[in-house]
């Protein structure tokens, strides 16, 4: 009598994890179709196959959770008929034929792209490398699904015996989606997120091949620094090593330079963030940087990763009187730490500017250096922290440059929602431009005519930049930004579909610095001709 309940028991799960609903595949194939559509940057057949894959996977699931609810509130006694061949072939006969011409189309709209872009073009030969990712990446997900579906069933069944049926679907749901979240929450992401931290905690020991400890006492982790050279991190050690020589500086202003002064301190030159951003300063008043024309407090990517250009670009305007203060706050690199750093991002951006600003106000008003503020990604986020509005980063700094903000970015958030009417998303205008310019390349620094006063701001951010656009909202919800009139490089047939362009969105994230400067994350030639305009350096042209 046991073993048939144990086999009919096997029996069903079976059915439940071999049973195809057609439901399910007219929702793949819907959203298989939307998959091939354009979005921000070009995708290789990779990223293509994962996306596409990931959207027919859940397209399945949307489709198997409506017939379900509409079988649920119909409340049919009898069983449900499945569909004639007839309804089988003809989804096939479309999902084939639909899927070829939309394909077709996706390389067309590829290679539009990439020719706006610059980027080599692809061929119809990437077609089936694309079709095979997807329907592995398909065929797994679903695989998941059917688990987790039958686990809810068997939870609702056992539930069944107890209580009225249709209480029991629901609570046996719910309790599913508890226990999955609380998996997910403390099992999976703590173990991967250990894994993650060992991982890149070993990276950050490493040292980039061409990077060696500097000699010059004007530089952290050199002669007479407090902060050693091991413990800046290896990012920290490429910051400080790097950067114009005084040899480099006289040859391009034909005057002679003064060496410019880097410091840093990583996260193991200290035991907290409040000591860290203390150790960066101690660093900053031993090197004299307190007496430069400029002291620029630079926010860290998580792995403690700046852009170059916004620190050669003020070395070579001041002639290398100028002096960077920058920490660490992560081992993670940017993307993994704007998922889970970033209370880490905003206490460091407070900490290290608020101990700079300390010591500046310190001096008398006559013999203050000027004071920036600069960040990329999620050291635009830290960056802009330490301010509560526009007003109160244009008085409490001589200006502030920001590349490619998060969608957390506060200050940057507010004056986008705020902008002037009629000003679109990608390229906003905040209160005619008074305090801060929003511009995507240094042609649009004079936009709008209005007077620019000074202590300046400003961000810049490309119309396809992934890390810009990418919000949990795109799920379910329009952008004004695919409302609107498209920026200058991404394409017209770019529209919003649920749930698809969150994917694609999420997947142009992967590959948004592989795209020529001036597109997608890449920011360099715009950084120099926007500190240029925000600081206005003597004899500058």
């Amino acid at each position: 009598m046991a073993s048939t309940k144990v086999s009919g028991a096997g029996r069903k799960l079976r059915y439940r994890l071999t049973h195809v609903s057609y439901g399910g595949l007219v929702g793949a194939t819907v959203l298989l179709l939307a998959s091939t559509t354009p979005s921000l940057l070009p995708r290789g057949w990779m990223f293509q196959g994962i996306v596409s894959g990931g959207a027919a996977a859940i397209g399945y699931g949307i489709g198997v959770f409506l017939v379900w609810l509409v079988r649920f509130m119909i409340s049919r006694e009898e069983p449900w008929p499945s569909p004639q061949k007839f309804w089988w072939w003809a989804l096939a006969f479309v999902a084939v034929w639909d899927s070829a011409l939309m394909f077709y189309w996706f390389v067309r709209w590829q290679n539009n792209l990439r020719d706006l872009m610059g980027v080599e073009r692809i061929g119809y030969d990437v077609i089936p490398e694309i079709i095979g990712v997807a329907v592995v990446v398909f065929l797994l997900l679903m695989f998941i699904g059917k688990l987790w579906g039958a686990a809810t069933l068997w939870v609702v069944h056992t539930l069944g015996k107890l209580i009225p049926a249709r209480i029991a679907t629901v609570a046996g749901a719910a309790v599913v989606v508890a226990l999955t979240v609380a998996l997910v929450n403390g099992v999976l992401v703590d173990n991967i997120m250990k894994a993650l931290n060992s991982s890149f905690a070993a990276a950050n020991n490493e040292t980039k091949a061409d990077v060696s400890p500097p000699t010059s006492p004007l530089r952290s982790g050199g002669p007479g620094s407090t902060v050693s050279w091991d413990s800046l991190g290896r990012e920290g050690r490429s910051n400080v090593a790097d950067g114009p020589t005084v040899a480099d500086l006289t040859a391009f202003n034909g005057t002679p330079a003064k060496e410019p002064i880097r410091t840093f301190a990583g996260l193991d030159s200290a035991d907290d963030l409040k000591d860290i951003a203390e150790a960066a300063v101690r660093e900053l008043e031993r090197t004299g940087g307190l007496k430069r024309k400029v002291v620029a407090v630079g926010s860290t990517t998580g792995s403690g990763w700046l852009n170059k250009a916004y620190m050669d670009s003020l070395e070579y305007m001041y002639n290398g009187d100028t002096a960077l203060v920058s920490m660490q706050y992560s081992y993670l690199p940017s993307w993994i730490s704007f998922l889970v750093d970033k209370e880490r991002a905003r206490q460091a951006g407070r900490l290290l500017f608020e101990e700079v600003s300390e010591r500046v106000r310190a001096i008398p008003e006559s013999e203050r250096p000027k004071i920036v503020v600069f960040g990329e990604s999620l050291g635009s986020f830290a960056g802009e922290a330490p301010f509560g509005s526009i007003p109160d980063l244009a008085a409490r700094t001589d200006g502030a440059l920001f590349t490619g903000p998060t969608f957390n970015n506060s200050l940057w958030r507010d004056t986008t929602v705020n902008r002037d009417e009629g000003t679109p998303e990608v390229l906003p205008i905040y209160q005619d431009g008074k305090h801060v310019r929003f511009i995507a390349e240094e042609d649009n620094l004079g936009r709008p005519a209005s007077p620019w006063l000074p202590n300046r701001s400003s961000y810049i951010q490309h119309a396809s930049d992934p890390i810009t656009w990418w919000n949990p909202r795109l799920l379910f919800r329009e952008p004004d930004w695919l409302k609107e009139p498209r920026g200058r490089d991404v394409l017209h047939s770019t529209h919003w579909i649920p749930v698809v362009t969150f994917l694609q969105v999420s997947a142009d994230m992967a590959v948004a610095v592989d795209v020529p400067d001036g597109h997608g994350h890449h920011y360099m030639r715009a950084i120099p001709y926007a500190w240029a305009d925000i600081l206005k350096p003597p004899g500058w042209t």
